[in-house]
């Protein structure tokens, strides 16, 4: 059976979890899309709860739920299509300390941005992520630009009282523009890494209990840096001078 009508029941449910952060967030289900995240996320068990897919591709998936090429464009989230989505389960993590040194963002609200942090923290070996008042996580954009990178890290979503209480006693390294050089600083065994806000940086609150800041250097004609590339700079420049 191939589903043919855009008013179908399963694939309205699944253009408001693409859609509406509150309603993934109470269904606990969230959407990947394309062909390489949707196999990704079935060889590494992230919890599938089904697969909707175009004709075309139904042999690759034989579990899927059909749809014409007319429908599954009326769902999706990308300006190209590739034919096939995963509705997954969202991973809930306890809101414990992290086992090496973690990232804490602070208010990151572009989900590219957030995504591209995800997925350089799941290179560079930052598993546990902390996000304070942060966009959704699992948002269509983000985990797209996570690519795959959401997969293999633990995200913690929560208030600051409760994200600072769980990282006490673990040294917080904030990029901050009065900071030390990061090229010159070595950074403890373990440590977290604080970044911020697009426009506004870290809050005050943040910086108010940081241990050290830190900076990138920049020639005076540049003011900021996109936070996603500050973040993976900062992520890589503090595994390696930890190494030397």
């Amino acid at each position: 059976m191939i589903i043919t009508s855009k008013s179908n029941s399963k694939i309205r449910e699944t253009a408001k979890l693409i859609a509406d952060r509150k309603y993934r967030e109470e269904s606990g289900l969230y959407v990947v899309e394309g062909i390489k995240p949707v196999n990704e996320c079935i060889a590494t068990k992230c919890g599938v709860t089904e697969i909707i897919c175009v004709e075309s591709l139904a042999n690759n998936y034989p579990s899927a739920i059909v749809v014409t090429e007319s429908v599954f464009k009326s769902v999706s989230s990308e300006k190209s299509p590739q034919g096939v989505l995963a509705v997954v389960k969202t991973p809930v993590f306890d809101m414990l300390p992290p086992e090496g040194s973690c990232l804490l963002l602070d208010k990151i609200q572009d989900p590219g941005n957030l995504g591209t942090i995800l997925r350089t923290a799941n290179a560079a070996g930052y598993k546990d992520i902390y996000l304070i008042n942060c966009t959704d996580a699992y948002s269509p954009k983000c985990v797209r630009a996570s690519m795959s990178g959401i997969f293999f890290v633990k995200v913690h979503a929560g208030d600051r009282e409760t994200i600072i209480e769980t990282l006490k006693g673990i040294p917080l390294v904030c990029g901050a523009l009065d900071g030390e050089n990061i090229f010159n600083f070595v950074p403890p065994d373990k440590f977290c890494l604080c970044i911020g806000n697009e426009g506004g940086g870290i809050s005050r609150e943040i910086l108010e209990i940081s241990d050290y800041k830190v900076k990138i250097p920049m020639t005076d004609t540049c003011e900021s840096l996109n936070a996603a590339v500050s973040a993976g700079i900062a992520m890589y420049q503090l595994k390696n001078s930890k190494q030397r």
